[in-house]
């Protein structure tokens, strides 16, 4: 990701006097104090970005800061989406700040997860999407992740196979059948992700898939369905007929 020079960044009336950094900000107007005295839910994506990030750069205190990071980026879901080098590249971040960003986003993804102390059943393919959308939405890299359920198509638990690249990952259906033999597991379930926002399936994932249902016949393990993440939307090859 190429060097994004933040002082340049057009935030128009969003600026801040750079003259007046943020402890020379009246206290309501500062976003630690402003989070402690009305609560965490009024205050802007940067406010918060801003609590995070700690500090500024040179020439730049760290509400403009946050706001130039959310105005190159597009929006607070599509920096997410980048890896801690990514942002760590961006002027005025660097290393230490990218990482707690990332932490943070990462914790985000865990917390939409249903607790792992309930039980998860995968009887419907939106269940499949609530479970493993949080995880998977917002990758840059292709992630394919087999679920092992018993005959109740009760998840206990899930192993990534393989992690690729923007727009493939390398599944070796072996793996994927090994994984459920060592897991005991009665039903399978394919997830993976489609980074470029496009939930069709390819020709190679109709093909994958067919070979790990064929390879899971002759084991006398089912194959419950194959869901693709783009996103905020997926879908189910169940649904579309290519799975009975």
């Amino acid at each position: 990701m190429a060097e994004i020079n933040l002082k340049t960044a057009d935030y128009s009336a969003q600026k801040v006097d750079k003259k007046k950094g943020v402890r020379n900000m009246l206290p309501e107007e500062q976003p630690r104090e402003k989070l402690m005295k009305y609560g965490p839910d009024v205050l802007t994506d940067s406010e918060l970005l801003a609590i995070l990030l700690r500090s500024g750069t040179q020439g730049m205190n760290v509400m403009e800061v946050s706001r130039a990071l959310l105005e190159k980026s597009g929006s607070l879901h599509k920096l997410a989406r980048h890896d801690w080098e990514e942002i760590g590249g961006i002027k005025g971040i660097g290393k230490v700040k990218a990482i707690t960003l990332v932490a943070v986003f990462e914790l985000a993804r865990r917390i939409n997860q249903d607790s792992e102390d309930e039980k998860i059943f995968f009887l419907y393919p939106e269940q499949v999407y609530s479970y493993f959308g949080p995880m998977l939405r917002d990758n840059h890299k292709e992630v394919f992740i087999v679920g092992h359920l018993n005959s109740a198509k009760q998840l206990t638990g899930y192993d990534r196979i393989s992690i690729g690249g923007a727009n493939a990952t390398v599944v070796d259906p072996n793996e994927v059948l090994r994984r459920a033999i060592i897991n005991r597991a009665h039903n399978i379930m394919l997830v993976h992700n489609h980074p470029s926002g496009n939930p069709r399936p390819s020709s190679a994932d109709v093909q994958l898939t067919k070979r790990i249902i064929g390879g899971a016949k002759m084991l006398g393990i089912d194959v419950a369905d194959h869901i693709i993440v783009a996103g905020y939307e997926w879908t189910s090859f169940k649904k579309l007929g290519i799975i009975g």
